[in-house]
């Protein structure tokens, strides 16, 4: 998704808390192992096709996001594809992502979604590259694909969420292990493309930068509108901040 790029490598003990309704059984909130596997038996033939109402992904869909990353002014392009890409038995929209920074290309991404039997969106891998001033590929930290070097995929988006309810995005110890909590189900948020009352707030961290925090807003029908950093960086100027300016819905 946006702004993956800020890792360090440290372990980390991952807890995490599911219910049933997510289509998975529900660990113990203090089973540190209990992460959710994705099976394949738990999608359908069309798990590609991302309806959550919280999350949609139409084929076609164009979001245009705008803001600052490590001091430079982000312009950030993420795009639906009609590509899909079996991980593990399971159907997985692409989903392209550029980010320029100050103009450039800093970073190119292919996000993979697929969305099970209940409405909830997995994420199952990411192929994620930073890239220097000319083009040339400088890290590919934070790819991981679900099943493959023992990582697995996590929940993106519930099928019924609430306040309370935590998830794990992602599991690939050492690379991605992002995880993210529901603070609100009904805040206000306004960028130059949306205005709701209605919005999803939520509290995202990882272990991999301890301190760090950010919030991320979503809009029923749109998906993310906004994310910001609120807490691990050294001066307020410094917070890393995107929201959506332009979005073109697909089919």
């Amino acid at each position: 998704m946006i702004w993956k790029s800020r890792r360090t490598i440290t372990a980390a003990t991952l807890t995490l808390t599911v219910t049933a309704l997510t289509g998975v059984a529900a660990p113990s909130a203090t089973a540190a192992k209990s992460l959710p596997t994705p099976k394949a038996s738990h999608f359908g033939h069309s798990s590609n096709l991302v309806t959550n109402v919280w999350f949609p992904l139409a084929r076609g869909s164009v979001y245009v996001y705008d803001g600052q990353k490590d001091g430079k002014q982000a312009h950030d392009v993420m795009t639906v594809t009609r590509k899909t890409k079996d991980i593990a038995g399971i159907r997985a929209v692409a989903v392209a992502d550029r980010l320029f920074l100050n103009g450039v290309l800093a970073e190119r991404t292919t996000d993979w979604y697929a969305q099970d039997k209940h409405g909830t969106v997995w994420y199952l891998g990411e192929r994620t590259a930073e890239l220097n001033a000319n083009g040339k590929v400088t890290s590919t930290e934070g790819s991981f694909l679900n099943g493959r070097d023992g990582a697995k995929g996590g929940i993106f988006m519930p099928a019924q969420p609430a306040v309370g309810r935590s998830f794990q995005q992602e599991s690939f110890k050492g690379q991605a292990e992002d995880r993210f909590r529901i603070l609100d189900m009904a805040t206000s948020i306004t960028t130059p493309a949306v205005s709701s009352q209605q919005a999803m707030l939520t509290e995202e961290t990882t272990p991999l930068e301890p301190g760090t925090v950010d919030h991320k807003y979503y809009v029923q029908g749109i998906g993310t509108v906004k994310e910001q950093q609120v807490a691990g960086f050294t001066s307020p100027s410094q917070a890393e901040v995107t929201q959506l300016v332009s979005f073109t819905p697909g089919s």
